[in-house]
């Protein structure tokens, strides 16, 4: 896909809780388009970087900004993608998926017609009158998805998605997505614990440092897609994510027994 070169995010924040600071310097662009992944150490302040890019959350110093304006639920588009099924239960498929749209208070006809689209995209077909209860939680996941897409959303934010899926559904949820993003064109940033989800997915990855967590790294994915994970390619990508981590896990081990207080970068 051609993003070009246009900006859409413009990360500049440091995050303290009380006195003890999450984020130091957090510095990255994000591209119009982008499938931008966020991997790093267990507890570094992933999801509370996605609170900040959706307006949930304000930095404590800097900012973010989307198309140049301070980020704001109230004036941007933007769809959140949890870890765990966020469906409501008192509503078929077909509804969960509307409910973005009506909030925004669409014309039927323009509901029915995303909807019913994007049903097919995520291979809903058949299950629209069925509620939450009656599906797997990877056709919840799918609903998830398809309502974040369903919006027109400036920008999707997902947090670990598929971590709770077994490898086959992730697999396939991976794929899924990716189809969506192609033909509906979304700024996207993913965060994932799973490297090689990163590597599959991603355009670029960007790996934090533990706490406080700064950019330790910024990789461009350049491989064409689909990818194939058993490329001598796609391997080596890997492999350079898994080093990098490994590292700082080693540094943040070091840290705490030779000093208790230095800090890991």
């Amino acid at each position: 896909m051609d993003r070009g070169n246009q900006i859409m995010v413009q990360v500049r924040e440091s995050h303290h809780y009380g006195t003890f600071q999450v984020h130091d310097r957090i510095e990255f662009d994000v591209r119009v388009n982008e499938f931008l992944c966020v991997c790093g150490p267990s507890g570094c302040g992933k999801t509370t970087l996605l609170d900040i890019l959706s307006g949930l959350m304000r930095p404590t110093q800097g900012q973010v900004l989307i198309h140049g304006d301070p980020v704001n639920p109230k004036k941007q588009n933007i769809s959140f993608v949890f870890q765990e099924p966020s469906t409501l239960p008192w509503l078929t498929v077909w509804e969960n998926i509307a409910v973005g749209l009506r909030v925004k208070k669409r014309p039927s006809a323009e509901v029915r017609r995303v909807v019913d689209d994007i049903i097919d995209v995520v291979g809903l077909r058949g299950f629209e009158k069925h509620y939450p209860h009656q599906i797997s939680g990877g056709m919840k996941q799918r609903v998830a998805i398809a309502r974040a897409f369903a919006t027109d959303a400036d920008l999707v934010l997902m947090d670990e998605p598929f971590v709770s899926l077994d490898q086959p559904t992730r697999e396939r949820m991976q794929r899924e997505v990716l189809d969506i993003w192609s033909r509906r064109k979304r700024t996207i940033v993913f965060v994932t614990h799973n490297l090689e989800e990163a590597v599959f997915l991603g355009d670029r990855v960007v790996i934090l440092s533990a706490k406080p967590a700064r950019i330790r790294a910024d990789i461009d994915i350049d491989l064409s897609r689909p990818r194939d994970p058993l490329s001598p390619e796609f391997m080596a990508l890997r492999s350079r994510c898994a080093a990098l981590l490994s590292e700082l896990s080693t540094q943040k081990d070091t840290t705490r027994s030779e000093t208790g207080t230095r800090r890991a970068h």
